[in-house]
């Protein structure tokens, strides 16, 4: 059984580095996003033909400028689907991961493991029970923060036709909070490199019981 839970424990280390590089993708994108907001807050401004004064003049300096601007936040916007679709290679290797953990108690006959022993624990590290149900939650997990991310991106350009400072500020809180993922959940990623089911469950009643979301953070997840 000891051996059962070495395994788990190599899964879990593999866990880790998807997180670690979950937390440098999340980097990216806050990045990213602060600038794709700052470019569409520029084009409000840019479209007024008051804030230009004696640059008027200049015959199709209002078109030339909204035009370098459009070039640039597209090229973020596409940057910014690049690295979604980074993020759900995070999670579909988090899904084989838990996948796998699974299938190392199905063998089938007497080496699978009985009730009572997916219950048994070694020492101070988790049962198998535990461990199996902490993969499939650190999936899951991020599995909805992925499609979170990907709604929030896709609302970027719908904002091009009605900008507010409020909603982009709105947008970059929700990306900030990761409200899916418990802040103890990836802190503990860098300092354990195991113990991850038992604390995993704990975490998952947190996060259900949760803090309450702003009615920002409900009008964006929730409009259609």
């Amino acid at each position: 059984m000891e051996a059962m839970v070495k395994k788990y424990q190599q899964r879990f280390k593999r866990v880790k580095e998807e997180m670690n590089r979950w937390d440098d993708l999340q980097s990216r994108l806050l990045s990213q996003f602060q600038n794709a907001s700052s470019i569409i807050e520029r084009l409000q401004l840019i479209s007024d033909p008051t804030k230009y004064g004696d640059l008027k003049s200049i015959v199709g300096i209002k078109e030339a400028l909204i035009a370098k601007q459009m070039d640039s936040l597209q090229t973020l916007l596409r940057s910014m689907n690049t690295t979604v679709d980074e993020f759900h290679g995070v999670v579909s290797s988090l899904e084989k991961i838990a996948r796998d953990g699974r299938l190392l108690v199905k063998g089938g006959g007497s080496n699978q493991p009985t009730t009572k022993q997916l219950q048994l624990r070694v020492g101070i590290k988790p049962c198998l029970a535990d461990c199996i149900d902490g993969l499939d939650l650190l999936h899951h997990m991020h599995h909805s923060e992925y499609l979170l991310k990907l709604s929030i991106v896709s609302k970027l350009s719908a904002l091009l036709l009605k900008p507010s400072a409020t909603d982009l500020a709105a947008l970059h809180q929700i990306l900030v909070d990761q409200p899916n993922i418990p802040h103890e959940e990836a802190d503990s990623a860098h300092k354990h490199d195991f113990g991850y089911g038992g604390k995993a469950l704990r975490l998952d009643q947190e996060r259900r019981s949760g803090t309450a979301w702003t009615k920002d953070e409900h009008r964006f997840c929730n409009k259609n």
